[in-house]
């Protein structure tokens, strides 16, 4: 039987590998910088996640399967994407939305396996699918997106709450993680095609 977790866990870390792997090319980076990028956006949610939960060696260390899954994705990537200019602007933001809502239940599923609360679940679940692209923006010298862009840790939040929820009302493993992850991308895509955003904290000074 397919273990739909492990299947959902590679295909988010091939998601985020090409996330990065595109910040890296419109940053015109060599061969190099493509896999740090592609690399740490990745894994690096999920590793700060088990470092957190105490997991340790972290996920791709025990399992080298992650790693290769990087470096296939980097490599596709630098074959059939050698114009970056040309990559329509959409397919960025729509790789990672698809990276956020994989990675968002992996976390929460990971801190559910270890028995831990709904409300832990959650956040493991935002760790994990924010963490690897702030490292991401952060290495590109730029506001990480969670930070500046329309609603984004929202939609983790909400995808998180849904898995937690429907597993707590009995709902099936695999109706609980498609409806999770659908809640979360839906959130998200629909953020990015109206450009919809929570009321920015403006904090105005008095001049003198």
């Amino acid at each position: 039987m397919i273990d739909w977790i492990y299947f959902f866990d590679l295909c988010g870390t091939s998601v985020f590998a090409l996330s990065g792997a595109l910040a890296a090319g419109r940053h015109k980076m060599d061969p190099f910088g493509v896999i740090v990028l592609a690399s740490v956006t990745a894994v690096g949610g999920g590793s700060i996640r088990d470092a957190i939960l105490g997991t340790t060696p972290v996920f791709w260390i025990q399992d080298p399967n992650y790693i290769i899954v990087i470096l296939a994705t980097v490599l596709l990537t630098l074959i059939f994407v050698r114009k970056p200019k040309r990559v329509p602007r959409y397919i960025f933001p729509v790789a990672d939305a698809f990276g956020l809502a994989l990675f968002t239940i992996i976390g929460a599923e990971k801190a559910l396996s270890l028995e831990l609360g709904g409300m832990i679940a959650v956040v493991m679940g935002l760790i994990t699918g924010v963490g690897g692209g702030i490292i991401r923006d952060l290495l590109c010298q730029q506001v990480p997106m969670v930070l500046r862009t329309e609603i984004y840790a929202t939609a983790s939040i909400m995808g998180g709450i849904c898995y937690t929820i429907s597993l707590y009302w009995g709902a099936p493993d695999m109706f609980a993680l498609l409806f999770a992850m659908a809640t979360a991308l839906t959130i998200r895509l629909a953020a990015i095609r109206w450009h919809l955003s929570l009321p920015a904290f403006d904090l105005k000074t008095q001049q003198k």
